[in-house]
């Protein structure tokens, strides 16, 4: 029985894309640029597998243990739907809607509408920020935070002990269903807290996502439809709309992720299929932050997991591990994502070594290989690189 364990290291880019000049990214480099800001980057499990030879990290091996490549994303967006729906062979030929002046006041008054109450904020912040600011007035008032950000995101921030959780969560599916045609968004997000004035604290293992449903059938549909599991670990239920999963696993940060994700390969031992996790610590609390000592170290902390990972492998499985965009912690034009090519490290027994898989034109290669290795219909887009890492004399 195959099995794949695909890895998404949230926001972990490796330098900027051809067309990072039209998003403002020029000079992205999220892994190059973190190295060069702290002076070191004890990653000796990655660079084992490979990184070090596509990245400037001060360490590279001359014998991978692993196969190695880059991918560049071919969707118009540079966000966490866009980038995992085209892994699954979904290519977005426009951008998701943005609102860098907040959501249009008619949109709003109807989403007040709907919910029986007025709201507070209605322009870009930093979840951390916005709460500060507004949570004073939020407690005294109940009105729940609205604010969105440089991503397509619609965010509803509310203090548990102010409006119930549930509650919460149907703000959520009310926004979910007003946001369509033009005002699509990828995601709205329900995002509580908790605290006190002026020590306000996002309740993150609490959050939820409501996306955008993927317009067509994803890699994670075929596979179900070939009976293999379909575990998505993190928040890839709530980026595929929950759709094409047979389990989904929620993790409160990254180490938790790792666990779950070890878990979950002991509990599905002998059957084929994808484990499918997103470790999204990188991105959401240190990468929009700008916290380069704290990237730095979930980076390391997650290096330090990978002999468990490897570990609970059994013969047939293959370890992908790859990114979803990046967020240069460096970055001084602004603290969104930033437009750049992400890692492909894949290894596994059975597997060739020190194999370079070069620069593949789109994120869809992955989604297409794995396919091909679980006997699953083909993507739309993308081309196998199965030929390529599979050792055939094993």
């Amino acid at each position: 029985m195959r099995r794949v364990i695909l890895i998404i290291l949230d926001s972990v880019g490796i330098g900027a894309l051809p067309d990072a000049k039209a998003h403002n990214d020029e000079g992205a480099d999220t892994l190059g640029n973190l190295y060069l800001a702290r002076g070191r980057l004890k990653i000796p499990n990655l660079v084992q597998l490979g990184l070090g030879l596509l990245a400037d990290i001060g360490a590279k091996t001359t014998v991978p243990i692993g196969c190695y490549g880059k991918m560049a994303e071919r969707s118009a967006g540079k966000d966490t739907t866009s980038g995992h729906w085209e892994i699954a062979g979904i290519i977005a030929d426009r951008p998701f809607p943005t609102y860098p002046a907040g959501f249009p006041q008619d949109l709003l008054a109807e989403f007040e509408k709907r919910i029986g109450t007025r709201t507070l904020g209605n322009y870009p912040a930093s979840g951390t920020a916005i709460i500060n600011q507004l949570g004073r007035e939020h407690l005294s008032t109940g009105y729940p935070i609205i604010y969105t950000s440089a991503d397509s995101v619609f965010q509803i921030a509310v203090h548990e002990q102010v409006v119930p959780l549930e509650t919460l969560y149907e703000y959520s599916r009310v926004a979910r269903n007003l946001l369509t045609g033009e005002h699509a968004v990828g995601r709205v997000i329900a995002r509580p807290f908790k605290g006190t004035a002026n020590n306000f604290e996002r309740s993150n293992a609490l959050r939820k996502d409501f996306s955008l449903p993927p317009p067509e059938s994803t890699l994670l549909d075929h596979l179900l439809d070939r009976s293999r599991f379909v575990v998505g670990v993190g928040k890839i239920g709530d980026i595929f709309s929950h759709r094409g999963l047979s389990d989904e696993i929620h993790t409160s940060n990254n180490m938790d992720g790792v666990d779950k994700t070890i878990a979950t390969m002991h509990k599905y031992q002998d059957q084929s299929g994808l484990i499918f996790t997103n470790l999204v610590d990188f991105d959401m609390v240190f990468g929009h932050r700008r916290d380069v000592e704290g990237y730095a170290s979930a980076l390391e902390g997650f290096d330090r997991r990978l002999p468990q990972l490897f570990h609970a492998m059994s013969g047939g499985d293959i370890l992908i591990i790859a990114a979803d965009h990046g967020c240069d912690p460096t970055f001084k034009h602004h603290t969104d994502h930033t437009r750049e090519y992400v890692p492909l490290l894949v290894c596994g027994e059975g597997l060739n070594k020190n194999v370079s898989l070069g620069t593949r034109e789109t994120f869809a290669d992955c989604g297409q290989t794995i396919a091909d290795f679980l006997d699953a219909k083909s993507l739309a887009h993308g081309l196998s690189f199965k030929k390529d890492i599979l050792d055939e004399r094993l």
